[in-house]
């Protein structure tokens, strides 16, 4: 089993995948991923193409996922290429301003492709990327989608993702 973590686009973001990985109290491979533009702004982001070569880096393995802000769509990616792998998935902070609706409609598809509970979002109430209520509208029913009293788009909830993932 692998976890692997995908933050979001900007460098800040190193931070946050670093501590859930120093964070998560599971079993297994834990993944943080770094995005290749941080270290060189010459470098694009794809996030098809993420999705791609981290699927193909998985080589079968059973998978949890934890996407952090545009890592959700990369997370949604991953799924629909290896769905049997996956495990257990939580989506972070859903950027709704950020994405093209082709983008939205890739995560729906994606969401809806799994099991209800293999999936947990969380989302802070005053999100300044989408705010729960915005996320909860988005999402198909019967999605568990957790809220968080913050106004900011910082998901530290590392008690919560060890809560989900062991559970």
């Amino acid at each position: 089993m692998q976890t692997v973590i995908l933050p979001g686009h900007s460098s800040k973001n190193k931070e946050w995948a670093d501590l859930t990985a120093a964070n998560l109290k599971i079993d297994g491979q834990i993944r943080p991923i770094f995005w290749d533009h941080w270290i060189d702004p010459e470098q694009l982001f794809y996030p098809k193409e993420k999705a791609t070569i981290i699927s193909k880096h998985a080589r079968g393995d059973t998978m949890n996922i934890i996407g952090h802000s545009v890592g959700t769509l990369v997370a949604s990616y991953i799924i629909s290429e290896v769905s049997n792998q996956i495990n257990k998935v939580i989506l972070c902070g859903i950027p709704l301003y950020d994405l093209s609706s082709e983008e939205k409609e890739d995560i729906k598809k994606a969401i809806s492709s799994l099991p209800k509970e293999k999936l947990i979002c969380f989302q802070n109430i005053n999100d300044p990327h989408a705010t729960f209520a915005e996320v909860k509208s988005f999402l198909p029913k019967g999605i568990n989608l957790v809220q968080k009293e913050s106004s900011d788009h910082n998901y530290p909830y590392f008690e919560d993702f060890n809560n989900y993932l062991t559970s």
